[in-house]
């Protein structure tokens, strides 16, 4: 782990972009192929573009969470941190700041998935607060990506 900097959070801008991208080829290279960050970051940027927060230190961007509020409940996708940046909350921090986003919206109930078997995710959730609900996923995919 690197030492240990304080992060600030903030909106994305679009000089971030180049980062972003690599940063989350590096934390999700398995990601579906339908999860191509050029576009991810696009469709981002034309709804509630104030939900999409990253994480800098020293101007590099370590960290990124995307939020949003459909009217029902709000989601939280993309939360990721650079391995060298992690345990020093920065994911907390993320998720706070993504959080207070959507309760500036009117959300009241927020919802976030994470892929079977991710037991360590599923423990930092847990300790933001989280609780595994008995639901069934589905998914279907419409349109091109």
């Amino acid at each position: 782990m690197s030492e240990h900097r304080p992060a600030s959070i903030r909106s994305y801008r679009h000089e971030d972009r180049q980062q972003i991208e690599s940063l989350w080829r590096r934390i999700h290279p398995d990601a579906p192929a339908w999860n191509i960050p050029e576009h991810d970051i696009e469709r981002k940027m034309s709804v509630q573009p104030e939900l999409f927060l990253v994480a800098c230190v020293q101007e590099r961007v370590v960290g990124t969470v995307m939020a949003g509020f459909d009217g029902h409940r709000g989601w939280i996708h993309l939360l990721a941190v650079a391995p060298e940046h992690r345990r020093v909350g920065i994911g907390s921090a993320l998720m706070q700041a993504a959080e207070h986003g959507l309760i500036v919206v009117g959300c009241s109930k927020v919802n976030l998935q994470v892929r079977e078997g991710n037991e360590a995710v599923v423990r930092f959730y847990r300790r933001l607060g989280y609780d595994v609900e008995p639901r069934v996923s589905l998914g279907k995919r419409i349109g091109e990506a």
